[in-house]
């Protein structure tokens, strides 16, 4: 079951330009960390009970360099939590939907993640975000 929306990303060339601009939109940084396995860097601005994610790739293979090199920067994905991760991939699979992580990863915040393919979502990149 879906609870709320965790995180909006956004996919940015510079994480330091994209925090400042942010900040003097009025926003605070709860926390910045390298996600290693996803070869990204990461700050997360609260906003009420969701969050901003702001991505910067650290390796021209990461998804979101990808991304930005294709699209440029802005949104890249929409976040959502849930209760059980392996219940909600499995649930979307046999729906019918394309999972891009048959099995769930960690990532930002250590937390369980796993991503639904855009071609299944309309167009979005839906992550599942358990907790």
């Amino acid at each position: 079951m879906m609870k709320k929306i965790d995180h909006i990303g956004i996919a940015v060339k510079s994480l330091d330009e994209a925090v400042e601009l942010y900040k003097k939109l009025g926003f605070e940084v709860k926390e910045i960390e390298e996600v290693e396995e996803q070869k990204v860097k990461v700050a997360m601005l609260p906003v009420g009970e969701s969050k901003i994610e702001l991505l910067e790739a650290t390796s021209p293979e990461s998804a979101i360099a990808k991304f930005i090199e294709k699209r440029g920067e802005g949104i890249h994905h929409i976040a959502v939590n849930v209760e059980n991760i392996e219940e909600a991939l499995e649930n979307a699979k046999k729906n019918g939907l394309q999972l891009i992580d048959e099995k769930p990863r960690i990532g930002a915040g250590g937390k369980k993640v796993a991503f639904i393919h855009p071609k299944s979502t309309k167009g979005v990149l839906l992550e599942f975000v358990e907790g």
